[in-house]
């Protein structure tokens, strides 16, 4: 669907004011797709970004510190998101042995199986865009997003 046609609008500023609120849009547009996928598993779209950033680490423990500089949301409280998933016995938060003021954080066999779960429908919806996009329309609009960035 157009961007004119669900912002009901005939004309932009600029295609530069057009292509910004369409990223803008789409945005939001994609992760309530995915949280339609995560919400029957009791996660958010942040908590699993947590997930997926301590499966990385296959079995080494990340800190916090590390867990939020590779966050998709920069202003997410990792400490709090964390302690959610710590809870739920997704995590484990360990205090270092060699230094007391160090927290190493893991995966459980829980939370990787519960990622392995997940896999499917995010797959699924992942692969609902290939029905709008080739895969070169989507390694371009990648690159395209990549470049916009700097």
């Amino acid at each position: 669907m157009k961007l004119e046609d669900v912002l009901k609008m005939k004309k932009f500023e600029s295609e530069y004011h057009r292509a910004t609120l369409n990223i803008i849009y789409s945005g939001i547009w994609l992760l309530e797709q995915v949280n339609s996928v995560l919400k029957p598993y009791g996660l958010s779209d942040q908590q699993y970004n947590v997930l997926r950033i301590l499966r990385g680490q296959k079995g080494k423990p990340a800190n916090l510190f590390s867990i939020q500089e590779r966050m998709i949301h920069p202003m997410s409280n990792a400490t709090r998101l964390v302690e959610k998933l710590r809870l739920k016995g997704l995590v484990k938060r360990e205090i270092c042995e060699k230094n007391r003021r160090k927290v190493e954080i893991t995966i459980t066999k829980k939370g990787l199986d519960l990622l392995d779960e997940i896999q499917p429908a995010i797959t699924k919806s992942e692969n609902a865009m290939a029905t709008q996009l080739s895969k070169k329309e989507a390694a371009q609009l990648a690159d395209l997003l990549d470049k916009m960035r700097g």
